[in-house]
């Protein structure tokens, strides 16, 4: 079968025409009576035959001129009759060849109308003197990519829609007859208006005029098989049939295959092709856009080892990667959080001469981003602006969403600023991610000084912005302000979406204000937005947790009868959980009365909630009956379960029980975990039964638990809350020997133990050591150093350590604060005392009873250092009169 045929042999017969044509057009100001269109038939279009085998014979060239039997007229009809039946006079001064050159350029410019470009052939149909070909084909190329149109395909339609204009039988001779280099146009314009098969039918009018094929017609046409998917025809004409076209393939023929092989998703049949182009390419040989092309392809797929071998048997090869062949495989790399190869390849770039541009800094900027490496993303876009890139707006959105997450949004308030700086205006996008920054970090006049600019730099608030505002407000329980915003938006004319309306219920919810979450509800669907999902369980929940179970039963019935899917068993679990935590056990169980109501099913993790509620609050003999009543229900108790019951004995001080039940257990043949092990170990040392404690350790060694720092840190912190903080510290230094990881809780154990042992020396290096282990300190940590230190008299030391405690962000808690001040009042260092006392605040530090009641012994009348208040900040210098 020849390629004609493979189209021609599946056409209807002509009376099988349907009576409605088929209009192609992408923008709908073509398709109205004014400017004409390409009108076909369904009869008229060559159907896709199935898939030929490769191996297919060769037909004769003669058997090409059967392609199609559609005539010009048919193929090409017009609309716009009365343009060529015009009769004005014509113009003695038009000029074709000129005015088809100024038309070309304004083409060029975008600057060129559909109506001045019918207008333009309205005036050619009226002369006499022909067109010259190459006029019009200069034409219809610039045309097919015009920039003017709202679409890619509005400029290749009109120029097809042109073209049919002067080929229609009736419209004489105005334009010279069409040439290979027209027909090569029109096919590609077909396949840019994504009409491929039309294509195909000018490659069938091509072949019936005689027309000689090149080598650019030959690729054209490959490119209509495979932008009309028939991609397996494509690769028999490639590898079997282009002879018949007087040419051979080159590597742009292979390429076009190849390409959409890899659209199709068949990358491994594409590696095939190349592999065969390379071997037996017969003077042709695949370049850097081939191997490109199929890299990408395996990329698209998650084939990253297939790629990356590929990238590199493409430079053993020879065949240098071009800037975009690096940066398929750094984008492909980094989404694939591989960033070190990605960061090797952007070196090995470099080093063959390649340089990197604002695309690769972009991915590999994002990549860091999204992994939150924040510092490798600075790192990187410092390198990008000494190599005189500059950042455009893509690269600092992607580096200040990484600073914003990281809580460093007065840095990316800096690039965010040096962006406008240089010319890259920040859009709306930029806007949006600063203020999430600042919401997230509760840097609310930041957030507003940032959200009033936006006026002032035309840039119009969205939903969006509106909505982050309403969060950060939300969120912190300022709901007046939240309110405000939310007023404001709608006065801007932004209306509210399901995802603001979600928020402020949430947050009202969360505040036990059900009745205004109600009315939110019930506004926003009155004004047309329906409630989703998490609306609904934000409401459920907001009701389960504040007592309102007839309302949440009212609301699971609604959304069933709306056909959103109820809250499930894990929504339920959470609630109850919640509650439990907060020693609401009752609550709980009414919650859990009402998903039976509902027909859901409680699983394990339901039951373990409640018997850990009811343990909480030292209520283990009903613990046991939730056992058992689990057990009734069908549902099978884990070690989980057993667990929890084992601990709620131990906090209720029932150690022999506890013990009973781990042996019931192990009994049962429910094996045990670190975490139980952890539990009853933890219990016995608290309880002092420290050699039970030992037996047990020894028990779990044997039975081939795993021991992680968790457990050595009970058994560490066991033995000191025991007297026994010597063997501690030699199981420390044991455990140091074998290598175990230590955690900051293992060190700040240790460091204690040794201050209490007047070990000072060593626990001091101990600390010194912790920033070279790669651990950080925290407030525990400097709480325990400072402590001490101030029993010891060293005032000073302990001063420096909690400077550097302040300057590296750790934050002293109120109860660090009233701990220092009453050992330095009870040693009498007042002035030093007033130092510590200027920084409560009231907020986040604030005066203790104990601390107050301190103070008042001894600054009141008759108290020790009355004489002293003066070195006190003037706010607490309150006690005079008092006794």
């Amino acid at each position: 079968m020849s390629l004609a045929e493979l189209c021609d042999s599946k056409l209807p017969p002509r009376t099988s025409r349907p009576p409605a044509p088929l209009l192609l057009h992408a923008s709908p100001s073509l398709c109205s009576s004014t400017p004409p269109a390409i009108l076909l038939h369904p009869a008229d279009f060559p159907n896709p035959p199935p898939p030929l085998l490769l191996q297919t014979s060769t037909p004769p060239l003669s058997r090409f001129r059967h392609y199609t039997t559609t005539p010009m007229s048919r193929l090409c009809p017009l609309r716009r009759s009365s343009s060529s039946t015009s009769t004005s006079s014509p113009s003695r001064s038009w000029s074709p060849h000129a005015a088809f050159a100024a038309a070309t350029d304004r083409a060029r410019a975008g600057t060129l109308s559909q109506e001045d470009a019918h207008n333009l052939f309205d005036e050619l149909l009226r002369q006499a003197t022909p067109v010259p070909e190459r006029s019009l084909n200069d034409f219809l190329a610039t045309l097919a990519r015009a920039p003017s149109y709202d679409d890619r395909r509005s400029g290749p339609a009109l120029a097809v829609a042109l073209f049919n204009r002067v080929c229609r039988e009736d419209a004489g001779l105005q334009v010279a007859p069409p040439t290979v280099c027209t027909f090569a146009i029109l096919m590609d314009c077909c396949c840019r208006a994504r009409r491929p098969d039309l294509g195909l039918a000018f490659f069938g009018c091509l072949l019936k005029k005689g027309l000689k094929t090149n080598q650019i017609i030959a690729n054209t046409f490959l490119k209509c098989f495979c932008d009309a998917k028939r991609t397996d025809e494509a690769v028999d004409v490639l590898l079997h049939r282009m002879s018949e076209l007087g040419c051979v393939p080159n590597v742009i023929s292979y390429n076009i295959v190849l390409k959409r092989l890899c659209e199709d998703r068949r990358s491994q049949q594409a590696l095939d092709l190349l592999l065969t182009l390379a071997r037996e390419g017969g003077g042709c040989s695949p370049d850097v856009v081939s191997y490109s092309t199929v890299i990408h392809g395996f990329f698209r797929e998650g084939e990253i080892g297939k790629a990356c071998n590929l990238f590199h048997e493409m430079v053993q090869q020879g065949v240098v990667p071009s800037v975009a062949t690096y940066n398929s495989v750094i984008d492909a790399l980094c989404k694939a959080r591989a960033m070190d190869k990605a960061e090797l390849i952007l070196r090995q770039m470099a080093d063959n001469g390649v340089r990197p541009n604002n695309v690769t800094y972009n991915c590999i900027i994002h990549g860091y981003s999204t992994s939150k490496r924040w510092k490798e993303a600075a790192k990187m876009f410092k390198e990008m602006t000494s190599l005189g890139l500059v950042p455009n707006i893509i690269t600092c959105n992607s580096f200040m969403v990484s600073l914003c997450k990281h809580g460093r949004s007065k840095e990316a308030a800096e690039i965010f600023n040096s962006t406008a700086a240089k010319g890259h205006k920040p859009d709306i996008i930029s806007y949006s991610i600063l203020l999430h920054g600042y919401a997230s970090e509760g840097c609310f006049a930041d957030m507003i000084n940032l959200f009033n600019s936006m006026k002032d730099n035309d840039i119009v608030p969205n939903c969006h912005v509106f909505s982050i505002l309403i969060g950060a407000y939300a969120r912190c329980g300022m709901m007046d302000e939240a309110m405000l915003i939310f007023a404001e938006m709608q006065e801007q004319g932004v209306t509210p979406n399901v995802v603001t309306y979600s928020t402020v219920i949430a947050a009202l919810c969360r505040m036990g204000r059900l009745a205004d979450a109600v009315d939110k509800f019930n506004e926003m669907i009155a004004v047309g937005i329906q409630p989703n999902n998490a609306v609904y369980q934000s409401l459920i929940q907001g009701c389960c947790i504040h007592g309102d179970l007839v309302k949440a039963k009212e609301l699971v019935s609604q959304m069933m009868n709306k056909g959103i899917p109820r809250p499930n068993i894990v929504f339920f679990n959470s609630v109850i959980n919640s509650l439990c935590k907060e020693g609401r056990v009752v609550d709980a169980q009414d919650i859990f009365d009402l998903v039976i109501h509902i027909g859901e099913t409680p699983d394990v993790i339901t039951f373990n909630s409640l018997i850990d509620g009811y343990g909480l609050v030292s209520k283990m003999d009903t613990a046991l009956g939730i056992l058992d009543a689990m057990v009734s229900a069908g549902v099978q108790p884990d070690v989980v379960t057993y667990s929890t019951l084992v601990n709620g004995y131990f906090i209720n001080g029932r150690v022999d029980d506890a013990l009973a039940l781990f042996a019931e257990m192990l009994h049962k043949g429910v094996k045990p975990t670190t975490v139980t092990y952890g539990i009853i170990l933890d219990g016995l040392f608290r309880a002092g039964r420290t050699d039970d404690a030992k037996k047990r350790f020894r028990e779990m060694i044997q039975s081939g638990i795993t021991v992680n720092i968790s457990i050595y840190n009970i058994i560490l912190g066991g033995l000191c809350r025991n007297n026994c903080a010597g063997e501690a510290i030699t199981l420390f230094h044991k455990l140091g020997e074998m290598n175990v990881k230590f955690d900051i809780k293992t060190l700040n154990i240790m460091i204690d133990a040794m201050y209490k042992l007047q070990r000072r020396e060593e626990a001091k290096n101990l600390f010194a050591a912790i920033s070279n282990s790669g651990l950080v300190p925290n407030a525990f940590t400097y709480s325990i150093v400072i402590k001490n230190l101030l029993k010891e008299g060293s005032l000073e030391e302990a001063d420096n350590i909690f400077s550097s405690m302040e300057k590296i962000g750790c934050a002293p808690s109120s109860c660090l604060i009233n701990d220092i001040i009453r050992m330095l009042l009870e040693n009498g260092k007042i002035a030093k005392a007033g130092d510590y006392l200027s920084k409560v605040d009231g907020k986040s530090i604030s005066l203790e009873a104990s601390t107050t009641s301190l103070m008042l012994s001894l600054f009141s009348t008759n108290g020790k250092y009355r004489e002293d208040m003066k070195l006190l900040p003037a706010k607490y210098q309150i006690f005079d009169g008092l006794g």
